[in-house]
């Protein structure tokens, strides 16, 4: 088994790392999350332990990063100190798959680490998904009810940060600057976009699924 350790205390990353090598496991080593996305994007690893508080990247934004932006499915164990019931939402949240708290038992990290190698890597990374309607953000298709959506690169736009919020109401503003930036369109135009979105959104369904709050914003209906 390969094994990624994150840790940037470097007398506890080797004693990991010594301990694990000596069950057979295969190690590499860092000390930040910028150097844990730089080799996980270039090897394979059955497991990566993240630690949580480490410089220039720490392990959660590394952990969110690695799902969403290198849509790695790696396993991923949180291994830290921090022992919050907040700390333990935030790193299942980014993309976690375990978190064992310090100090812990040798003997425990290897049963955690054998799990998380069998359970093999995670299938829904890169999907966002709210009820019947599911987005790949890797190869950037769009489906209801698993029917292929056909839309152009704004209405894709325009659909993503609704799923990412749904149910909740996005307003236009907020819309906008997801899918222009700085650059303001003209006044017509995401009205446009959102009636060509929800012509797709709906064709071949008898419920609707695009909602707009006049003069608020839009939201997708559960």
């Amino acid at each position: 088994m390969k094994v990624l350790v994150v840790e940037d205390n470097q007398q506890i990353a080797e004693t990991i790392s010594d301990y694990l090598e000596l069950e057979g496991f295969t190690i590499d080593c860092c000390y930040h999350g910028e150097a844990a996305l730089s080799l996980a994007s270039e090897h394979k690893y059955d497991v990566i332990i993240m630690d949580i508080m480490m410089p220039k990247l720490d392990g959660i934004l590394t952990t969110s990063k690695l799902r969403k932006e290198f849509y790695c499915g790696t396993p991923i164990l949180f291994l830290t100190a921090k022992d919050a019931l907040e700390d333990k939402i935030s790193a299942f949240k980014a993309g976690g798959d375990d978190y064992l708290v310090k100090p812990f038992a040798m003997e425990e990290l290897v049963i955690r680490l054998i799990a998380l190698s069998h359970r093999g890597e995670r299938n829904d990374i890169g999907l966002l998904t709210f009820d019947d309607i599911t987005i790949n953000t890797e190869s950037k298709q769009a489906f209801r009810k698993n029917k292929p959506i056909k839309l152009t690169q704004i209405q894709y736009k325009i659909l993503t940060i609704l799923i990412q919020k749904a149910p909740n109401l996005v307003s236009r503003s907020e819309v906008i600057h997801h899918v222009w930036g700085e650059e303001i369109p003209s006044s017509d135009a995401l009205r446009s976009h959102v009636y060509g979105l929800r012509l797709a959104l709906d064709k071949g369904f008898e419920q609707s699924r695009l909602e707009t709050v006049h003069g608020q914003g839009y939201r997708i209906k559960p």
